[in-house]
C-alpha cells in the first residue's frame, strides 16, 4: 500500500470520526433525519459548485447507477444506523456497524472474485475484536426493540459493503469527484421528502449551523472523493477498513472536545485495530 493511500485512509477516518461530534451538536436540535438529509443535500451542492469551478463534470447517462450507489451508500445505511442508535446503545451499534469490512470482503469474493485469503480473513475478524475492545460491551436485555436495532445495524453494514463493491465495479474508471457528486445528488433527491417531513420548528443557533456546514463540506463533500479514490487504488475490502479506524478517532475527539475519559480499552483497541488494518490492506505476498 502506498504511503499516500495510507494517509488518505487515516484522513478519511478522522473526517468520518469527527462527524459524530457534529451530529451530537446538530441532531438534538434539528432531528437526526433532517440533519442527515441536510448533510447530504448541502454536500451535493458544495461538491457540484467546486466541480463547476475547477472543471465541468461530464456526467454520463448513468443516473440509475448513481441512484443505486446513493441508495446503498447513503440513504439505507444512514437511516438504519439512526434506528439502531435509538434502539441500542452506542457501543453495540458501533460494533455491529464495524462488520461492514467483513461484508465487503464476502461480497467482493463472490462478486469481484477478489482474494479472501486466510491472512485477510484473520485481519477482518481481528478488526471486529478490536472495535469490541475499544468501545466495550454493554449487554442489553433481549427485547423486540433490541433485536430490531441489531438487525438494522447489520443491514446497514451490509449496505455499505454492497455499495463499496458496486462502486469498484461500476465507477472504477470514473473521476472520483464525479462519482461522489452523482451519488450525493441521487441521495439528495431521495432525501428531499424526508427533509420536508422532518423540517424543524425552531431556528438553529450559529453553533448548529456551523456543525451542519462542517458535516456537509468536510465530512461528506471532501470525504467521499477520498473514499472512492481508495476503492480505486486498494480495492473495496481495503477501503472499507476505515470502519475500524472511525471509532478510534471518534473516541479521541470525544476526549479532547467533550472530556470523555480514555481508558485501557482505547489503547488496547487501538493497537488491535491498527494490526487488523495492516493485515487486511497489506496481505502477505506469495514468494
Amino acid at each position: 500500500m502506498k504511503p499516500i493511500d495510507l494517509a488518505r485512509l487515516f484522513l478519511l477516518a478522522a473526517l468520518w470520526g469527527s462527524s459524530y461530534l457534529f451530529i451530537r451538536i446538530a441532531a438534538p436540535v434539528l432531528g437526526i433525519f433532517f440533519t442527515i438529509s441536510l448533510r447530504i443535500i448541502l454536500a451535493a451542492v458544495a461538491l457540484g459548485l467546486s466541480g463547476a469551478i475547477a472543471s465541468p463534470f461530464k456526467l454520463k447517462s448513468r443516473w440509475q447507477s448513481y441512484l443505486l450507489l446513493g441508495l446503498f451508500n447513503n440513504v439505507i445505511p444512514f437511516l438504519l444506523i439512526a434506528i439502531a442508535v435509538v434502539n441500542l446503545n452506542a457501543s453495540i451499534a458501533a460494533i455491529l456497524n464495524a462488520t461492514a469490512p467483513l461484508f465487503t470482503a464476502i461480497v467482493s469474493a463472490i462478486w469481484l472474485k477478489e482474494s479472501l485469503n486466510k491472512r485477510k480473513a484473520i485481519g477482518l475478524v481481528l478488526g471486529i475484536v478490536g472495535v469490541a475492545i475499544l468501545v466495550g460491551w454493554s449487554p442489553l436485555p433481549l427485547s423486540p426493540s433490541v433485536i430490531f436495532g441489531g438487525i438494522s445495524a447489520l443491514i446497514a453494514a451490509l449496505s455499505y459493503g454492497i455499495a463499496a463493491v458496486y462502486a469498484r465495479r461500476r465507477f472504477i474508471h470514473d473521476r472520483v469527484a464525479e462519482t461522489a457528486f452523482g451519488q450525493l445528488t441521487s441521495s439528495s433527491i431521495l432525501l428531499i421528502p424526508v427533509a420536508f417531513a422532518t423540517f424543524p420548528q425552531t431556528l438553529p443557533s450559529l453553533e448548529v449551523i456551523f456543525a451542519v456546514a462542517v458535516l456537509a463540506i468536510a465530512c461528506t463533500a471532501v470525504a467521499y472523493p477520498l473514499y472512492f479514490q481508495l476503492i480505486s487504488n486498494i480495492g473495496a475490502t481495503g477501503a472499507i477498513t476505515v470502519a475500524f479506524l472511525i471509532p478510534v478517532f471518534s473516541l479521541l475527539f470525544g476526549n479532547i472536545f467533550l472530556g470523555e475519559p480514555v481508558n485501557s480499552g482505547l489503547i488496547f483497541g487501538l493497537i488491535t485495530i491498527l494490526l487488523s488494518v495492516w493485515l487486511v490492506i497489506n496481505p502477505k505476498q506469495q514468494k
